[in-house]
Formats: C-alpha cells, sequence, structure tokens
C-alpha cells in the first residue's frame, strides 16, 4: 500500500487560496523558472522541477473535495497527476460529465481514501489540503505533510489544515528544497508508521 501524503501550495500564513478561491500569486513559481516540465506550460527552477517531477510520477491516486472539483470542471476528466481520482461529495457525478474519465465519487473520507488506496495500488495516493485533507489528517489517514510554501500573506482565506479540530504533530521535515519562489517541505506524521 503506497503512502498518503497531504500536499499543495501554501502561503506564509497558511492559506491555500483567497476568500474567492483565487490563488493569486501562490502558483507563479510554477511559470517563472528555466526548466519546462510536463503539459501546460509549466517553467520552473531546476531545483523545483526534479522534486516536482518526482512528486507528480509517484502519484498513482489524488483525493480532491467537490468544491475543488466544481471549481476546475473535474479539468475536463483528465486528472492533473496520477491515474484516477476520487472527490469526496454527499452529490453524485454530474449527470453527462465525462462518462469514461477515471473518477469516483464518494460520500466520505474513509471511504474516499480506501478507494483511493485500492486505484493507487503501491504508488502514493495524494490529498488535496484544505477541508477534505484535514479531515483525513484528522481521522489518522494521512502519512506525510507536503508544503509548498510560497513568499506570500493572504491575511485570509482557504485554510490549508481546514478546521482541523485538536493537535497534530508533525515530525522534523525530512525533505527541505529551496526552489525560486518557493520552499519544498514534507512532514511525516508524527507516530505513523511509514
Amino acid at each position: 500500500m503506497g503512502t498518503v501524503i497531504m500536499h499543495d501550495v501554501v502561503s506564509l500564513d497558511g492559506f491555500i487560496a483567497d476568500d474567492r478561491d483565487d490563488v493569486g500569486p501562490l502558483h507563479d513559481w510554477y511559470f517563472g523558472g528555466d526548466v519546462p516540465l510536463g503539459d501546460g506550460g509549466f517553467r520552473m527552477s531546476r531545483a523545483s522541477a526534479e522534486y516536482v517531477r518526482s512528486v507528480w510520477e509517484s502519484i498513482g491516486c489524488l483525493v480532491i473535495g467537490r468544491r475543488l472539483f466544481d471549481l476546475m470542471n473535474g479539468w475536463e476528466g483528465h486528472p492533473p497527476v496520477g491515474d484516477h481520482v476520487v472527490v469526496v461529495s454527499h452529490r453524485p457525478k454530474p449527470e453527462g460529465w465525462h462518462p469514461d474519465a477515471p473518477y469516483r465519487f464518494v460520500g466520505d473520507v474513509a471511504e474516499a481514501i480506501a478507494v483511493a488506496r485500492e486505484l493507487a495500488g503501491d504508488r502514493v495516493v495524494s490529498v488535496n489540503a484544505g477541508d477534505v485533507g484535514a479531515q483525513l489528517l484528522a481521522a489518522g489517514f494521512v502519512d506525510e505533510v507536503a508544503m509548498d510554501v510560497v513568499p506570500v500573506v493572504f491575511g485570509s482565506g482557504r485554510r490549508y489544515f481546514g478546521a482541523v479540530a485538536g493537535l497534530q504533530k508533525l515530525d522534523d521535515p525530512h525533505v527541505v528544497i529551496q526552489g525560486e519562489g518557493v520552499l519544498h517541505l514534507v512532514f511525516r506524521v508524527a507516530g505513523r508508521d511509514r
């Protein structure tokens, strides 16, 4: 079974988007470097490109909430990373929406992680930060927390850790990579055996 990693780009004050779900300058580092990566015009620093490439290649399944699915229209049925997407939602997949897309809609986070692990096999399950990621972290399903920290302060917005109730301890970071305009950090969740 693969590792479950909660991951997103985050401001210094802990936000993954502003109050209008706009990421503003959080993703500028994806397009400000010299090294091309994948589709979509990504060009980043060499350090970031090496890190991001290895992360993207390791992912088998992405777990997201309905809010992100709706904002991105599910990337038109093409997972942005990995081979599958599991959407946590109390509403079913939109009728007629890309019927052959490798997307599964489930009603709660426990089911989401079970389905995602099955789909990912030995590969990584990447959980989008925010409310769904926070629920999975609080329930003990997350092995690692990965943050691409950008030197910007939002002041308010969508929190990286959503509304996590209670204390969550992380070990010291075992990955620290300085890119240009971003610092990549990965922490193991304290007490997890992975």
